[in-house]
């Protein structure tokens, strides 16, 4: 009886272990090579996987649906502070106003006037607050959330309660200073507390739905973390068993492709299957080969080439820098060159022509034509020094020399000139102290002369010029004042540059002066600024008038340590 139980329970046993085995070989057909291609078993791995996601996106909606609406919420309590903050604010200057009126004794219509944009601003913060309170009442779910919800809009209400007494306490005609005073204090007093209660309560809401927020998010997360732990192991199986090992076989065609574009050849890819793949490393391997036999010969001819470019690129670019520059020397020289002859010219000519009409002293018209001819000499022997120098530069010689009195030389230079355009001179103290600075003395007078020129050209019609002189620290400096029509402060910026003329169509010269003093002053470390208009204590004049100052440094004292150096 035992042995036939025995035998029946592994003749049961056996059938069991058939049965699953028949089994498994099944689902090994099924999803094996034999029945299912790899496109088919593609579709099927990507439809499970897609049932997953669409799976997960719809708990992911339904969640993020009662995020939203938990999220507008917690953004309609945030938007109520923001006005309880805005009503603070309107409260205090309220409080301000009234006070103010209090105290200065403004008449009741003042009063009135005064707070009736700030009561209406409160009025309105109170109904902006009342409006969405009462929604909040409506869309609340549950007895508590309605009933705390309904005691904040009873603050509002008993806060607006107290403003409108505040307000009709304050425009009472017959109330005495201290009675107004009550009804403010009485105010603020009330309203503070209110407020303060209505705040703390908007932010115990906003805590609990940020709360809820959170425990929402917890849950969805937990959520999307079994969804993901499921389709992770879907995802797992499918790249185990079917895609891993063609990704191989493709990473390794990948990365003999890489070495090929980065021109190493050195590429020898498996041929063991005559697959797609298979083809495709065999054709892999041949162009590298034949890559490796042209890499030689494309490497020695790039080199040359490259030299052979960027020796004639630098070359080039030398060229073009040394003409640049001759250019701009060659323009620059012709253009200052051309300013410094032309005004010793002219003067030569205007001394020659009173000449010949019979001038009553022809001694002083002669000595005039002297100096300039003479300064026209100094003129072309800088014209020829530039010619044979290699920059073309303008040679300086810096040198101690006497800022008074080169000024006096430049006023006796230009003085038939301001005679002619019946211009009054107002010169510095001819008995003043030496003023020693470090400059070329020739080209310093020329500059001196050229601003007196200038306030002759653009400022003949104020009659009036002054020169300053003012000795600093460090600098001397000279100042040219006219009583002119200004310089626009437009066209201030251009004065200093070469060809520039503010005077439009009608200047004369050809705008070099200015730029040339500049050049000249700056190149012996000083400085030249322009100032217009006047200040009314500064002008000479009702005419706007124009300041030109030239700073230069002071030559050092004998006995100081610089003289010394």
């Amino acid at each position: 009886m035992l042995q036939r139980s025995i035998a029946q329970k592994s003749y049961w046993f056996a059938s069991k272990l058939g049965e699953i085995r028949s089994r498994n070989k099944h689902w090994r057909r099924i999803f094996g090579q034999r029945h299912l291609s790899l496109k088919a078993r593609l579709g099927i791995g990507a439809g499970i996987l897609g049932l997953a996601t669409l799976i997960t996106a719809l708990i992911i909606v339904a969640g993020m649906g009662r995020v939203s609406d938990r999220l507008q919420e917690a953004l309609a309590a945030e938007r109520r502070l923001e006005d309880y903050a805005a009503l603070s604010t309107q409260v205090s200057t309220y409080i301000l106003v009234a006070a103010e009126l209090i105290q200065s004794d403004q008449p009741a219509d003042t009063r009135a006037a005064r707070t009736a944009q700030v009561v209406q601003t409160l009025q309105g913060t109170f109904a902006r607050l009342r409006g969405g309170l009462d929604a909040e009442v409506a869309a609340a779910k549950g007895l508590d959330a309605q009933s705390r919800r309904a005691t904040l809009s009873l603050a509002l209400a008993r806060m607006e309660a107290q403003l409108n007494t505040a307000q009709a306490g304050l425009l009472s005609k017959d109330a005495t200073r201290a009675e107004l005073r009550a009804h403010l204090d009485g105010f603020a007093s009330a309203v503070e507390p209110l407020l303060a209660e209505a705040v703390n309560e908007e932010r115990r809401l906003r805590r609990e739905i940020l709360s809820g927020i959170d425990a929402l998010r917890h849950r969805l997360t937990l959520a999307a973390t079994i969804m993901a732990g499921v389709a992770l192991l879907l995802t797992a199986g499918f790249y185990l068993f079917l895609l891993r090992p063609q990704f191989r076989r493709l990473d390794a065609l990948q990365g003999a492709a890489r070495r090929i574009g980065q021109e190493d050849f050195s590429v020898s890819l498996p041929g063991t299957r005559q697959d797609e793949i298979g083809r495709l490393y065999t054709e892999t391997n041949r162009m590298a080969q034949a890559l490796a036999a042209r890499a030689g010969t494309v490497a020695r001819d790039r080199a040359r080439l490259e030299e052979t470019i960027a020796n004639r690129t630098e070359a080039l670019r030398a060229a073009n820098a040394r003409l640049e520059r001759t250019d701009e020397d060659r323009r620059r020289f012709f253009a200052d060159i051309s300013h410094e002859l032309r005004t010793p010219l002219t003067v030569i000519l205007m001394e020659a022509q009173l000449g010949r009409r019979g001038a009553p002293q022809p001694e002083e018209a002669f000595a005039t034509i002297e100096n300039r001819a003479t300064r026209l000499g100094r003129r072309i022997d800088d014209l020829l020094r530039i010619a044979r120098s290699e920059t073309g530069q303008l040679a300086l010689d810096p040198a101690p020399v006497d800022l008074a009195q080169l000024t006096t030389e430049a006023i006796a230079e230009t003085t038939a000139e301001l005679a002619n355009a019946g211009m009054e001179l107002q010169r510095p103290d001819p008995a003043t102290a030496p003023l020693m600075v470090i400059a070329d003395r020739n080209w310093l007078r020329q500059v001196i002369s050229g601003l007196i020129r200038n306030a002759i050209r653009h400022a003949r019609d104020g009659g009036l010029l002054r020169l300053e002189l003012q000795a600093q620290a460090t600098t001397a400096e000279l100042r040219v004042i006219d009583n002119g029509p200004g310089i626009p402060v437009e066209a201030q910026a251009l004065v200093f540059d070469r060809f520039a003329q503010s005077g439009g169509q009608s200047a004369q010269g050809f705008g070099l002066g200015l730029p040339l003093a500049r050049w000249v002053i700056e190149q012996q470390g000083g400085e030249i600024t322009l100032q217009s208009p006047l200040p009314r204590d500064a002008a000479l004049g009702s005419a706007p008038g124009t300041q030109l100052a030239l700073q230069l440094p002071r030559a050092p004292q004998a006995g100081t340590p610089e003289a010394a150096s």
